[in-house]
């Protein structure tokens, strides 16, 4: 009989869920807008066994993929497995093989050399399939309509290194997937590699670069010229695992750079300028911009580290109060001969993370951007927090143009998830659309999905989604529309 531990990461909510299922017309109030014709899909660490030591970090969950398919004005929901190589394994075996999160010494003989991957951190949609991404690997691709796993995505040989984004960026002007890996050739490696796809799946480019120290590199940014690539010291080592101590670990010590890689064939070190600051946090990243010489970049920046599973390397305590996450805008001169930064402008005193904008900006200067607020000063239930630990409880619009910003309370028993735009046609204008995302009842036990005018927040869910079961905390998410992933065919077979 499966016996979870009775800790944070595996009660509560966050109880091990491991429900696929298929659910057609879920209950809603409000109204679903007609004009909603797609699929939202997002992603929760779901552990299809108890963990092999006893206990681990929410994180090192398996991928549970969930998809909110609109149409007609109703939304039907469908979850299922990313069934990535440790999936089956352990599936096969009735037990978990794979140990700690992202450490291979602490893993069963007979999978020593497997893949690690959970797929559990981004369900992307790009070239009409269903990519399942989760860093330590290369990405898990799957049928966007039937949900059945394909595979890890190699590019018919053509992909040299060993790991893949979880954060990939469309250019809007080429229609490529940009990427990186990092630990690109083994485990703490300073080693890059920077991709480009072509919407029909074929790798069209592969480049190699060094960075100044190895760490987590969990997100970047792109503009049309360059990869704008944020190096933070959330840092690991084989001695690190050696000891048991986490994967990642905090260094308060070390410099933070920001790098402007250039986007072309060829690509050496040299070519790349690395610029320096002070230590900070950062992680996720909003957008970044060219404008001439100089280089936006704009992220979540806290004075010391958001996590507090991955501690301190030098033993100090875990500081709430300087893990807050505000929005800022770092600028960096290419006209600038030096490794200085020209900027850190703070834009905001709201404390946000998972900021998105509308995707059809990507590299260029967006106007609006949404994200996950953590308002300490509303009241709260005991439970009403992540798994990471922040009550993230708000709703979060910014009109970066103006400063003027709107606020969405879930109330003192909910939390909230990443949320995701959607354009209310693709030729619509920046914003004119729908934010959509999952919120959690914490006291009921179970879901609901939100959908809301973008651009008036305030005024509230003009449809609310009623899940019968309870989605884990999730990480990312994103849309696309039924006739770009099968699902319009599909409805029409069905009722043919």
């Amino acid at each position: 009989m499966a016996q979870f531990p009775d800790t944070p990461s595996y009660t509560g909510f966050n109880k091990p869920s491991r429900i696929e299922a298929d659910i057609a017309d879920l209950q809603h109030e409000g109204d679903i807008p007609p004009e909603l014709d797609g699929a939202f899909f997002r992603v929760q660490p779901d552990p299809q066994f108890p963990p092999r030591l006893g206990d681990d970090i929410s994180f090192n969950g398996d991928g549970m993929i969930t998809r909110f398919h609109f149409h007609d004005g109703q939304c039907d929901f469908r979850q299922r497995w990313a069934k990535t190589d440790k999936w089956k394994l352990e599936n096969e075996a009735g037990k978990a093989l794979f140990g700690a999160y992202r450490n291979p010494l602490t893993d069963d003989e007979s999978v020593k050399g497997q893949y690690r991957g959970t797929a559990n951190t981004n369900a992307w949609l790009y070239g009409g399939k269903l990519w399942a991404l989760k860093e330590d690997s290369p990405a898990l691709v799957m049928d966007p309509a039937t949900m059945e796993t394909h595979g890890y995505e190699k590019f018919g040989g053509k992909m040299t290194g060993e790991t893949f984004t979880a954060h990939p960026k469309v250019d809007p002007d080429t229609g490529n997937m940009v990427a990186i890996g990092y630990a690109a050739s083994g485990m703490h490696t300073d080693d890059v590699t920077y991709y480009e796809i072509s919407p029909e799946g074929e790798l069209v480019r592969e480049e190699w670069f060094k960075v100044p120290y190895y760490c987590m590199m969990h997100d970047f940014a792109i503009t049309p010229d360059y990869i704008v690539l944020h190096i933070v010291p959330s840092i690991g080592s084989w001695e690190q695992l050696e000891r048991g101590k986490p994967a990642f670990m905090f260094d308060t010590t070390k410099p933070v750079y920001l790098g402007i890689i250039p986007r072309r064939e060829g690509l050496k070190n040299e070519d790349i300028r690395w610029f320096k600051r002070d230590n900070c946090f950062a992680s996720h990243v909003m957008n970044a911009w060219q404008d001439g010489t100089k280089i936006h970049f704009v992220t979540p920046e806290s004075k010391n580290n958001f996590f507090p599973f991955f501690p301190d390397i030098h033993g100090a305590e875990f500081n709430p109060a300087e893990a807050m996450t505000r929005l800022s805008m770092w600028t960096v001169d290419l006209a600038n001969n030096g490794d200085e930064f020209d900027s850190v402008q703070q834009l905001t005193e709201t404390v946000s993370e998972f900021p998105r904008i509308d995707d059809r900006f990507t590299g260029r200067k967006n106007r609006y951007t949404w994200g996950l607020e953590m308002d300490m000063s509303r009241p709260m239930a005991g439970e009403a927090r992540s798994a990471g630990g922040a009550p993230m409880n708000c709703l979060f619009f910014r009109d970066m143009e103006t400063g003027a910003e709107q606020h969405w309370w879930a109330g003192e028993t909910s939390t909230l998830q990443e949320p995701c735009f959607i354009p209310r046609s693709p030729d619509a204008g920046e914003g004119d659309g729908w934010v959509v995302q999952v919120c959690n009842r914490i006291t009921e036990h179970r879901s609901d999905l939100l959908v809301f005018d973008a651009l008036e927040i305030e005024k509230g869910p003009v449809a609310t989604i009623h899940v019968p079961i309870r989605l884990r905390f999730g990480l990312h998410g994103n849309f696309a529309r039924s006739e770009d992933i099968g699902l319009a065919k599909a409805r029409e077979a069905e009722a043919a």
